[in-house]
């Protein structure tokens, strides 16, 4: 099923990103920039760095002026973030543009790629978590507590990894058909966000 080849993969990466847990470390993606293992890959370390970066910018007693500039790597992360989901989506358009939709088919809320959006996030929620349970420094109603929070998150993995791929059986047999919205992001834009706007000229 696609949902488990996919989380597999977002696992490696989540791994491979803590061998050295330093957001400013060098990236290098293992599977071939043909095949849709590179996009799930590269798609999670975004999630993985921005997950850090977040952690980071909570610091109270962060430098203003660093906390903008991590402010700024922030939005070019979700811009990232954005593009990969759309390349993935992509990718589902490209397998299924053959299918015969049948005519009584149905439109889903979201696309493949952003219930996969989703399946990410949870990996690295699930991660981290379990680092919470294993920790020897805590205290046992943490550890229960946690423990309890991560038996949900796995319950949330099994539910939506059954939906993905109840999903992409229904696209693949008809029954479902795919319609993909570019992301119109307003406030990077200088045409449309009136801040950037006023500064023309």
């Amino acid at each position: 099923m696609f949902s488990n080849f996919a989380f597999n993969i977002f696992e490696e990466s989540i791994e491979k990103y803590h061998l050295k847990d330093d957001v400013y470390q060098e990236f290098s993606n293992p599977y071939p920039k043909d095949k849709v293992e590179h996009l799930l890959y590269r798609k999670n370390w975004i999630d993985t760095v921005q997950w850090h970066y977040e952690d980071i910018i909570r610091d109270p007693e962060i430098d203003p002026v660093a906390a903008l500039d991590l402010k700024r790597k922030i939005d070019a992360s979700n811009q990232d973030r954005t593009d990969l989901v759309e390349y993935i989506d992509s990718y589902f358009l490209n397998k299924y543009q053959s299918v015969q939709v049948k005519q009584n088919a149905k439109i889903n809320t979201e696309s493949p790629a952003w219930a996969i959006d989703r399946l990410s996030i949870l990996a690295l929620k699930i991660y981290h978590m379990q680092e919470e349970v294993n920790r020897t420094d805590a205290s046992s109603e943490h550890i229960e507590k946690c423990s309890d929070k991560l038996a949900v998150l796995l319950e949330q993995k099994k539910d939506l990894s059954t939906a993905i791929d109840q999903l992409l059986m229904d696209i693949e047999s008809g029954d479902r058909y795919m319609k993909v919205y570019k992301q119109m992001k307003m406030y990077n834009d200088d045409e449309l966000n009136p801040v950037l706007r006023g500064q023309k000229g």
